[in-house]
């Protein structure tokens, strides 16, 4: 049986990198019925922190991660020092102020890595290592070498910048007489300009994606396309469908390039594709964690302002700025609405509230129908009270459908805001108008 594990370290939060690695790693696992393991490196006392791991355990749970098993290094040093004991006494290790040291016996290592084809380790970086340090705790190599033999994993899937760890934990699986495990060793993830990752490209917290407004489907769809295809020329799959068709041997050995207008457009499909009754409440959650819900919005106004933003969203936090209309009526006529709002149209706009008031049912149709002929009435073309109408509802040159956006507002708002901006014309006059 196949059996998987990520093992993060809770000194830091979930990065985009470790969350692909793991998907990577758990995908393996399930697609062959297996079991995926989860191990938190926490022998670095000063370091970890339960902030961090209760991050790390939220953010895997959010994606859809889970796992059989749970360990923690930190409970673990008896083991660690039991089996360093034993190298001692079998004369592969020593003992040297205060901390046990392994011996190299350096021959040359071939591997099979499952990403990568063979791999050939011809020397080691240094020829002694500390493999249990003064204060008790064990090094990563010797802990992880340790854990993943008991831990009975049988294949390590890990980041491509363990490839100088591994010839070193080989030397130990064999000198602990440790069955050896298969690896494989994921490319790293880059800027677009192929540099480094970093806070301006892409290197935040998943927290901090899911923070933003990122679907954790849309988020999880991206991790796997960073160095996976699921072929077909397909871009989205869910995990549950990648779990039928992920295989680690088909991993690229090239690095990926990480893309923020990708993941963009990704999220902004996955928010299109998910039904109403779902997006509502996770829209609902996500502003009112931001504190920008106004208290009494009802949630059958809310499904409105959804359904109006929904094909237009790239991620739920663009609501704040592209929606505040919506909630707020204390926005601001703008410089760049000065040329649509240099003619005074203050009665034209009030002939358009008399029409509006008249009507019992304000829906879309309803709304146009009598918008337009208004419009004709007057003498006008449509688009001549389009975009100062607009500018009144939103105090936006753009937006959704402005019929929609008039239903959705709501009879009141549409009149109170076209009875503001009549206010504004009366108050700022063009000179030649006056």
């Amino acid at each position: 049986m196949i059996r998987t594990r990520f093992a993060p370290s809770p000194t830091g939060f979930l990065h985009i990198g470790g969350a692909r690695t793991c998907v990577f790693s758990w995908l393996q696992a399930r697609r062959n019925k297996g079991e995926f393991v989860l191990r938190i490196e926490d022998t670095d006392r000063v370091r970890s922190k339960k902030e961090y791991l209760d991050e790390i355990l939220e953010s895997l749970s959010w994606l859809g991660i889970d796992w059989e098993e749970i360990f923690y290094q930190s409970k673990r040093f008896d083991i660690y020092q039991d089996y360093a004991e034993r190298l001692v006494e079998e004369g592969k290790a020593y003992k040297k102020e205060g901390a046990i040291f392994f011996k190299y016996e350096f021959k040359e290592i071939k591997i099979n890595d499952l990403i990568r084809g063979k791999i050939v380790f011809k020397e080691l970086p240094k020829e002694e290592d500390v493999i249990i340090k003064s204060d008790g705790s064990p090094a990563y190599n010797f802990s992880c070498v340790i854990d993943d033999a008991l831990m009975e994993i049988t294949q390590i899937i890990r980041g491509e910048d363990h490839i100088p760890n591994t010839p070193k934990q080989i030397l130990m699986y064999q000198a602990l007489g440790f069955a050896l495990p298969e690896f494989a060793h994921v490319p790293l993830i880059l800027s677009e300009e192929g540099g480094r990752m970093s806070k301006r490209f892409g290197a935040t917290s998943i927290r901090e994606y899911k923070d933003e407004g990122y679907l954790a489907e849309a988020l999880v769809n991206y991790l796997l396309l960073l160095g996976w295809s699921p072929g077909s020329n397909r871009e989205i799959i869910s995990l549950e469908e990648a779990k039928e068709t992920f295989n680690i041997k088909d991993v690229n050995k090239t690095a990926a390039a990480f893309s923020l207008d990708k993941l963009n457009w990704l999220n902004s499909e996955y928010i299109k594709l998910k039904p109403l009754q779902e997006l509502v409440p996770l829209v609902k959650e996500f502003l009112q964690n931001r504190r920008f819900l106004p208290e009494g919005i009802t949630e059958d106004y809310l499904s409105k302002i959804v359904k109006l933003f929904k094909e237009r969203t790239p991620k739920l936090a663009d609501l704040i700025e592209r929606a505040y209309f919506c909630f707020y009526g204390n926005f601001e006529y703008t410089a760049e609405t000065e040329d649509i709002l240099k003619k005074d149209l203050s009665k034209e706009a009030e002939e358009l509230i008399k029409r509006f008031e008249s009507l019992d049912e304000f829906g879309h149709d309803n709304i146009e129908k009598e918008f337009r002929a208004t419009a004709s009435d007057l003498g006008l073309k449509a688009r001549d009270l389009v975009h100062p109408v607009r500018c009144a509802l939103s105090g936006k040159k753009t937006g959704p459908g402005l019929f929609e956006t008039m239903e959705a507002l709501g009879k009141n708002t549409v009149v109170e805001r076209l009875k503001r901006l009549i206010a504004y014309w009366n108050t700022n006059k063009p000179k030649n108008q006056q």
